[in-house]
C-alpha cells in the first residue's frame, strides 16, 4: 500500500468498522458491509486484507465485545510485564523502547518559550498525522484530518515556542512505528510537559503491550492508585502524543471500547490493526 493511499483506506476501513459497531447484533456480512463503503465484495475483501493481513471476519473478531474480554483476561497476568516483554519476530514490535524527559518547570510555566518546535505532516493507515519535536524528542503528536487545527493544538499548549515546518530524526523514528520491521528503529524521546501524576499515568500507557488492551482501574492500581480511575481516565485524555502514548489500549471494564479524542472508530481500527498483528500469525 503506498503512503499515499493511507488516507483514502483508512477512511474507508473506519466506515466500514462504525457500520459494524452501529449493527452489531445484527452481524451483516461481507456483502452488507461491503456495499455501505461503496466497494465490491471482492475489492472490500482485498482491501481489508492488503490494510489489516487479515479478512475483514477475522478483523472484525478482534474488535468485537468477546475479543475485548478476552484480551483483558489475558492482560490481567501480564501486570507486571514490560512494555517489550512478550513480542517476536522481525513483524512485531520488540525493539522500540520509549523514553519520556520531563520539560523543565520553567519551560512548563513559560508554556514553550525559548523552545524551537520542528513540525511536519505524515500520512499513517490512520489519517494524516501532525509531528512536533523539541532539540531533546517529541512533545506533540495528533491525528490532523483539519491540519490548521492541528497545528493550532501544537501552538495552543506551546503558544511562545518558535516553530518551523521540518522533518527531523526524531519524526523520521517516530513514523517507522508504522512500518511492518521495527529492527532498526533508534530509542524513541519523548520530550513532555504534564504534570507529575500525568506522567507517572502516560508511563504506565507504556508498559501496556503491543495488540493487548487495558483498563482504566487496571491503569489506576499500576500506578499505585487505585481509586483514582476518574483521574486516570482525565489524564489519559490529555495524553499529548497519540498513538507512541497508546492510550488506544484502554478501555473501559466492561469491555466497550470507549471515548477516543480522535474519533472511536480510529480508536477501533487501531486495536484490530495491533491485534491482527499479534495474533493473526498463527
Amino acid at each position: 500500500m503506498s503512503k499515499g493511499s493511507y488516507g483514502t483506506d483508512y477512511e474507508r476501513i473506519a466506515k466500514a468498522i462504525s457500520y459494524i459497531k452501529e449493527r452489531f447484533r445484527e452481524q451483516p456480512d461481507l456483502e452488507q458491509v461491503a456495499k455501505e463503503v461503496h466497494l465490491s465484495q471482492f475489492h472490500f475483501q482485498r482491501l481489508f486484507n492488503k490494510w489489516a493481513g487479515v479478512s475483514p471476519k477475522k478483523f472484525l473478531e478482534y474488535i468485537s465485545i468477546q475479543h475485548a474480554e478476552e484480551l483483558l483476561r489475558q492482560n490481567a497476568s501480564l501486570a507486571d510485564a514490560s512494555y517489550e516483554t512478550g513480542l517476536s519476530g522481525t513483524s512485531r514490535l520488540h525493539d522500540l523502547f520509549i523514553n519520556i524527559e520531563r520539560m523543565t518547570p520553567g519551560e512548563f510555566k513559560n508554556k514553550g518559550e525559548n523552545l524551537s518546535i520542528n513540525y511536519s505532516f505524515s500520512p499513517t493507515p490512520f489519517g494524516k498525522i501532525i509531528v512536533a519535536s523539541t532539540s531533546k524528542g517529541i512533545c506533540y503528536i495528533a491525528f490532523a484530518d483539519d491540519g490548521q487545527r492541528a497545528f493550532q493544538g501544537l501552538h495552543d499548549r506551546f503558544p511562545n515556542a518558535s516553530y518551523k515546518q521540518k522533518r527531523d530524526p526524531f519524526h523520521r523514528d517516530a513514523l517507522r512505528i508504522f512500518q511492518n520491521d521495527w529492527r532498526n528503529i533508534s530509542n524513541i524521546k519523548l520530550h513532555l510537559k504534564g504534570t507529575p501524576f500525568q506522567l507517572k499515568v502516560w508511563e504506565a500507557l507504556l508498559k501496556i503491550p503491543f495488540g493487548r488492551i487495558s483498563t482504566y482501574a487496571h491503569v489506576a492500581e499500576t500506578i499505585g492508585s487505585p481509586t483514582a480511575a476518574r483521574a486516570v481516565g482525565t489524564a489519559i485524555g490529555d495524553n499529548p502524543v497519540a498513538y507512541l502514548i497508546p492510550c488506544h489500549r484502554v478501555i473501559r471494564s466492561t469491555g466497550v471500547i470507549g471515548d477516543y479524542h480522535w474519533g472511536n472508530a480510529r480508536k477501533s481500527a487501531i486495536v484490530g490493526w495491533e491485534a491482527a498483528r499479534t495474533f493473526g500469525e498463527s
